[in-house]
């Protein structure tokens, strides 16, 4: 079993694409990339610990590799937006990958140079390529948000922006 870590944004909209492909054991919602230890969703929204919402991807990489993830990854952002994702502002909802090994970054960096070169977009990647901190889980109402709140997710999601940023750069 291998780890990924990636911020895009709201966790909620993060976790769905990932969750129940074969060969991901676990997808968890959290916080990573900050100065304080085990924050809550009230310390990170506030922009101040430097804690990035991301998830938590427990895979089989002989069964989805790393590479087939950032390939799922890519698609749910806007990788050009440094101040947020969609109606998610602030510093806890930019963009970034975090790298767990040297292979996991050199994969990272040439996906994300793929990404750039694409010519799907005008203006420059600014999804961060960052080794991996500690990783703290969100709070239980916080995790599989798309299927306990059904209605509430979709409802967020589809006043984010999100899907018709996807539909417009990435279909």
């Amino acid at each position: 079993m291998q780890t990924a870590v990636f911020a895009g944004g709201c966790f909620w909209c993060m976790v769905k694409p990932f969750d129940e492909m074969e060969g991901i054991i676990k997808v968890t919602s959290g916080y990573t990339g900050g100065h304080i230890e085990n924050p809550s969703y009230e310390d990170v929204k506030t922009g101040q610990s430097g804690h990035f919402e991301a998830v938590q991807i427990v895979f089989d990489a002989d069964v989805f590799p790393y590479e087939k993830l950032l390939s799922l990854y890519w698609p749910q952002i806007d990788p050009t937006d440094d101040g947020g994702q969609f109606h998610d502002r602030g510093s806890q909802y930019k963009t970034a990958i975090f790298y767990h090994n040297e292979e996991q970054r050199i994969t990272a960096e040439h996906t994300r140079t793929e990404v750039a070169q694409s010519g799907r977009f005008n203006k420059p990647i600014v999804t961060e390529i960052l080794p991996a901190s500690p990783f703290y889980p969100a709070e239980d109402y916080h995790q599989d948000f798309h299927k306990k709140q059904e209605k509430a997710y979709k409802a967020d999601r589809e006043e984010s922006g999100r899907d018709d940023f996807i539909e417009t750069y990435w279909n």
